[in-house]
């Protein structure tokens, strides 16, 4: 959730965490701090964004070749300055960075305030650094083994950067259930929630592993484990660019993203699928494609957009593979008695590998003798290293915490591994794979096609910019892009919305259809064209308002709907990665009017890495 960065070296520390915490803002915006050593420990934070503490400070002296910095999501307390990281301790020798929740604090706190500690604020932080302090005082030992010390006692998960006003040269770094990376510069050293906001200065990183403390002190890093085992940590070249991580001339990050698709998903596709040789291998399942064809039984974990993605591939796995397909709140999933055997494949889908809820789910999955497979796009982050095989989606980065180019990057993985999984059992018509390939390869210039008619999806915005409610239906394969487009216009508009499948209208919605209420159809041409025809119908009779994805050249449709966007014809098994696509940007365009905050939309961050 919150974003971390933080800096030892030789250069000067707090422009370079200023701009690490802007390309952090994605990961909470409520309130933002820095803290720097120059001549005594100095912390500054405000309520708001980063240029708004850039604003408080700017007439501060913040020379320092060592500080941390944190951007927050609110979890314990609300919003304000005093609740702003970094945290002092009691004696204002250590000041903390945390990304995270301490389940126990409340009754640690209890106890340091019986011995006449003071808290300045409502957070859970706070205490934990109040808690090391304290360790080290009554231990007598050094500030590393009180972190070490004090791991043992939290209950909860956290990432952390603890600085010592008595150290000018160390920074002390430990993590367990929150992602922290290491940059390895010359002599110098970074520490971030993710790479983006040190990529610009190295592209060496340590990805820190749970119960590991990292210690950097005169220029060089050691890092143990939680029993005080020195580690060797395996440092790894991130191959990521500075201009992928920056708007690039577009007004948002998800406008950005949103075009990017065509590339994004080609990459997805680049040295995998071969439709002239009739070639899919995807390299990090080459092992367990037999496997997963010899399954009885296929379990989907994930949240949010990674969840309606998952719904795809259920149709795709039992469509093509004929393997039973159950899909899951990663949530749900951990804290019920799942049924899980020896001989389950679990799936877990992540843009960010660092999913809370998905990572406690693949550790329940496993312990019940479960294989594993990932599908994530963060190169190094926990779930690719909790799962036994894998495949990334090769996105590149998403800054917009609205996911766009992460749910077709995952679908088109999704979908490979069906179409190979189907072709290993021998569900699959040797015509049919070939024809399935060939049109994957040009599913980016579909897409590319769909982006034309952005001007359109615009003009259509203008009708809706104030509606308060929406429905969205699909049926079979479209009925998780309905999903999908309801949880995007929800996300960045505050628009009310809701999708279901399209027969289900008449369960209970349908209530709820008058001149005031748009319904967006995903209509393409496929087995169940008919169907949505007669629900177009039925919604029309009713006098709501039709917006009608529809397949290039349909006569029919365009003379019942209000409003139609067409796609490209193609398999009906490869429809949801364009048909999403005009319901990106109408969401995107519906917001942008409304004057909302398309990049950080209000109490949401990117990544959940808190329960």
């Amino acid at each position: 959730m919150c974003g971390i960065v933080a800096y030892v070296g030789h250069r000067d520390a707090a422009p370079l965490i200023l701009k690490g915490l802007k390309r952090l803002e994605y990961r909470g915006y409520d309130s933002a701090g820095i803290a720097l050593l120059n001549g005594a420990l100095n912390v500054y934070k405000k309520k708001g964004k980063v240029k708004d503490l850039e604003e408080a400070i700017a007439h501060e002296t913040l020379q320092s070749t060592i500080g941390i910095g944190h951007t927050r999501w609110a979890t314990h307390g609300e919003p304000n300055d005093r609740n702003a990281h970094p945290h002092y301790s009691a004696s204002k020798n250590l000041a903390i960075i945390h990304n995270g929740i301490i389940e126990n604090y409340s009754s640690i706190k209890k106890n340091l305030i019986k011995k006449g500690h003071e808290f300045h604020s409502d957070t859970d932080s706070e205490v934990f650094v109040h808690f090391i302090e304290d360790i080290q005082i009554n231990a007598g030992c050094t500030l590393e083994e009180a972190v070490r010390l004090a791991m043992k006692e939290v209950v909860g998960a956290y990432a952390i950067v603890v600085m010592d006003a008595t150290n000018p040269t160390q920074l002390i770094a430990a993590r367990k259930g929150s992602p922290l990376v290491i940059g390895v510069g010359e002599k110098e050293f970074f520490f971030a929630s993710d790479a983006t906001p040190i990529i610009e200065y190295t592209h060496e990183m340590i990805y820190l592993n749970d119960y590991e403390i990292a210690v950097v002190r005169d220029g060089e890093l050691t890092v143990k484990n939680i029993d005080n085992a020195l580690q060797s940590p395996y440092i790894q070249t991130v191959e990521l660019e500075l201009e992928a991580i920056e708007k690039g001339g577009y007004e948002h990050f998800m406008l950005k993203e949103i075009f990017e698709q065509p590339r994004s998903v080609a990459d997805c596709l680049r040295g995998r699928v071969n439709a002239d040789n009739g070639h899919l291998v995807l390299g990090g399942l080459r092992e367990y494609t037999d496997k997963l064809a010899k399954a009885k039984r296929i379990v989907i974990v994930a949240c949010g957009t990674s969840w309606h993605a998952g719904l795809v591939a259920e149709y795709l796995f039992e469509e093509l593979a004929r393997i039973n397909v159950e899909v899951e709140y990663a949530s749900e999933f951990r804290y019920r008695n799942p049924i899980i055997k020896e001989g389950d494949f679990v799936i877990a889908i992540s843009q960010s590998g660092e999913t809370a809820d998905t990572l406690a789910a693949i550790e329940l999955a496993k312990s019940k003798g479960a294989t594993i497979i990932g599908v994530c796009n963060v190169v190094g982050s926990s779930i690719p290293r909790a799962t036994h095989a894998g495949a990334y989606t090769h996105a590149g980065p998403e800054i917009g915490v609205a996911s766009t180019k992460a749910f077709t990057a995952q679908v088109i993985v999704l979908t490979q591994m069906a179409i190979a999984v189907a072709r290993k059992k021998g569900s699959l018509h040797e015509d049919t794979f070939r024809r399935l390939l060939f049109e994957l390869e040009r599913i980016p210039h579909k897409i590319e096609t769909v982006l034309q008619s952005d001007g359109k999806i615009k003009e259509i915005a203008e009708k809706f910019k104030d509606a308060r409610n929406f429905i969205y239906l699909g049926r079979g394969y479209n009925f998780p892009v309905a999903l999908e487009g309801a949880l995007k216009l929800k996300e960045i508009s505050y628009i009310h919305a809701e999708g279901y499948p399209a027969a289900e209208m008449k369960h209970g919605p349908i209530a709820l259809i008058d001149a005031e209420m748009p319904v967006v159809f995903i209509a393409t041409k496929d087995s169940s064209y008919d169907k949505v025809v007669s629900n177009i119908q039925e919604v029309k009779a009713r006098k709501g308002q039709v917006i009608a994805i529809v397949t290039e050249g349909d006569k029919l449709i365009p003379t019942m709907a209000d409003y139609v966007v067409e796609i490209p014809a193609m398999h009906e098994a490869l429809i949801p990665l364009v048909s999403v696509i005009p319901l990106q940007l109408l969401s995107y365009h519906i917001a942008v009017m409304r004057g909302c905050n398309v990049d950080q939309p209000r109490n949401l961050a990117k990544s959940v890495t808190v329960e």
